[in-house]
């Protein structure tokens, strides 16, 4: 399957241009903001006290910390709801082309902070970048996962799984206070988010549009053709073609639906409530919270303070081999098996955890087992959730539906985000060691839902799959079965 997708040069660019600028900015985001902190709290007083002459209180500081940092999940959520509406209008290329204005205003508001003595730019370009982020994390998977060819269309669709954990490391790396992470560059170091926009800019129009958007939404048949001898190369695309018009006849006289639509609509009913539930536990699980709580373990584990930035590069390093590795696998195994092993291996990890840290001040070795959990959660997160998650709306939901439904799933990823990063240190506080019961217990039972109740859909024709749904959102109605076959 990997030697198909390395004759196909035009899809290997499609990949890249779409990835670099799209779930390569999240995980790049989301880490650069981590190393400057002490300097950002710093410039922040430092500007309150020039302007009114009063230093801060500590609590203060921490409350506009804390606001700079959560304005990028408010920005990824206002992103996710404008995703649907620009993958409609503009197409899906076209939409991460444009979704680059928000970041690139984000970083020269955020370059020019120190110089301008205004925090608040921080926190508006924070917002910026977070719009740009809600619009690729949803866009990014879409226009791949539409642009494929059948047989391997998890793993084109998944690959902008490394390109996130690629934009962890770059961020963490970067961020080492070698590199941009001092007191004299961190304006730089938060504006670097730039450099993957321009990148984009220069590569993606070289990239067709999807094939899906253009024959369904656009009724271009030779803009369609075009556009797939483009990504497949000099190869028989009869049967693609087929396939396509097929499912085209099959849509005909239908006009993207809106979110209020998709509630309305019985036909998707199934579809809805695997994306609630799996656009929920890709947060609920804790991964984010078992980054948060590295920290603390390293620490506990005898790790130098100046040494643990380095230590948590090696996080990040984790979700990328995983993420890589569940890319080779996914068109073989598929989406079940890697979803419900993911989330099982979190529960495991997840209650050798909780016993670690509740031994771990009465025997010395147990610091070093808590080390280990964090990794092997992490790995467990990286080989499943952290990247199938987001293309399952691609295959489950037809054309149509498919921009509402990533509306959905974004906005419950980055609200989940924010509940997370906002409980977690209460939850902490409150269950002590015990504070990981609650996202194992989630796992739990996002593993035992997977079971149940998500299809398998590898090789499977979008057609396919649709019509497998509408046997179940109408079971019990065999005349609506029957006239949809």
């Amino acid at each position: 399957m990997l030697s198909k997708l390395l004759q196909s040069r035009g899809l290997l660019l499609t990949i890249f241009a779409a990835c670099i600028g799209g779930t390569f900015q999240y995980g790049l985001n989301l880490t650069i903001i981590n190393a400057p902190t002490t300097f950002i709290q710093k410039f922040i007083n430092e500007t309150w006290a020039e302007r009114y002459g009063t230093q801060l209180e500590s609590w203060v500081i921490t409350l506009l910390w804390s606001f700079t940092v959560s304005t990028y999940s408010f920005g990824g959520l206002v992103g996710a709801l404008i995703a649907g509406p620009m993958a409609i209008t503009y197409g899906r290329r076209n939409s991460l082309l444009l979704s680059n204005a928000f970041v690139l205003i984000g970083a020269l508001l955020m370059g020019l902070s120190r110089s301008a003595k205004s925090f608040e730019l921080i926190i508006i370009g924070r917002l910026f970048s977070g719009i740009n982020s809600g619009v690729g994390m949803n866009v990014n998977p879409m226009y791949l996962g539409e642009s494929a060819p059948k047989k391997i269309r998890g793993l084109v669709a998944l690959s902008f799984a490394p390109f996130t954990a690629a934009g962890l490391v770059v961020g963490q790396t970067i961020g080492l206070r070698e590199i941009l992470g001092s007191e004299e560059l961190w304006p730089l170091l938060l504006s670097s988010c730039a450099v993957p926009a321009l990148i984009q800019l220069i590569t993606l129009p070289w990239c067709p549009e999807s094939p899906r958007y253009l024959l369904i939404d656009r009724e271009n048949n030779d803009l369609c053709m075009k556009a797939l001898r483009r990504l497949r190369g000099d190869v028989d695309l009869t049967a693609e073609m087929d396939e396509l018009l097929e499912e085209q006849a099959a849509l005909e006289g239908q006009r993207a639906k809106g979110l209020w639509d998709l509630f309305r609509d019985r036909s998707v009913r199934w579809q809805l409530i695997i994306t609630f539930v799996l656009g929920s536990a890709v947060q609920l699980c804790g991964n984010d919270a078992t980054y948060y709580y590295a920290v603390y373990v390293f620490r506990a584990a005898g790790i130098p303070h100046e040494k643990i930035q380095y230590a948590t590069i090696g996080t990040g390093c984790c979700e990328f081999i995983t993420s890589l590795t569940s890319n080779l696998f996914i068109d073989r195994i598929g989406r079940r098996i890697l979803l419900m092993g993911g989330y099982s291996s979190m529960v495991i990890c997840g209650i050798l955890f909780t016993i670690s840290l509740s031994l771990q001040d009465k025997i010395s070795w147990m610091p070093y087992l808590s080390l280990a959990c964090i990794f092997a959660s992490i790995l467990s997160f990286g080989i499943g959730p952290a990247g199938v998650t987001a293309i399952i709306p691609t295959e489950i939901f037809d054309q149509t539906a498919r921009p509402a439904a990533y509306m959905i799933n974004g906005s419950l990823f980055w609200i989940n985000l924010f509940i997370v990063g906002m409980t977690f240190p209460f939850i902490v506080d409150g269950l002590g060691s015990f504070c990981y019961l609650p996202f194992l217990s989630l796992s739990f039972l996002s593993a035992l839902f997977i079971g149940f109740f998500l299809p398998e859909t590898k090789g499977k024709a979008f057609l396919e799959i649709f019509q497998e749904f509408h046997k179940r959102n109408f079971k019990g109605h065999p005349e609506q079965t029957e006239t949809k076959e």
